[in-house]
């Protein structure tokens, strides 16, 4: 039997998750998408949710990376890829959550990610 899902609820968590990132640079923010998964019922929010922990999980992997790389080359590797990882990583968010507001009958995926969830 066919499911109807509220797309408005649909719409809300599954941007949600997605925009959970900006909230804060810490575990706090992977919280959210954390919870929505757990209490949503809606298919498409459930993997809205799990790709969003997934990028939370690759934001801070690559992160880390640069954050070696600049502490190696005493911050001269790191004052180039920082300004490039922040924009690819807040870029990739703002288009998630925009399609996740247009594109209600698919979730997203991001592209170059390693999905562990």
């Amino acid at each position: 039997m066919y499911e109807v899902y509220d797309t408005d609820k649909r719409k809300l968590l599954s941007a949600l998750s997605h925009g959970s990132i900006f909230f804060s640079a810490t575990l706090v923010s992977i919280g959210i998408p954390v919870a929505i998964l757990f209490v949503s019922e809606d298919p498409i929010v459930k993997e809205n949710a799990k790709e969003a922990i997934n990028f939370h999980l690759n934001v801070w992997l690559y992160g880390a990376i640069i954050g070696v790389l600049s502490f190696l080359t005493l911050g001269l590797l790191g004052f180039i890829l920082f300004p490039i990882w922040f924009l690819v990583h807040w870029g990739l968010s703002i288009r998630a959550i925009l399609f996740s507001l247009s594109e209600v009958e698919r979730a997203y995926r991001y592209p170059f990610i390693f999905r562990v969830v």
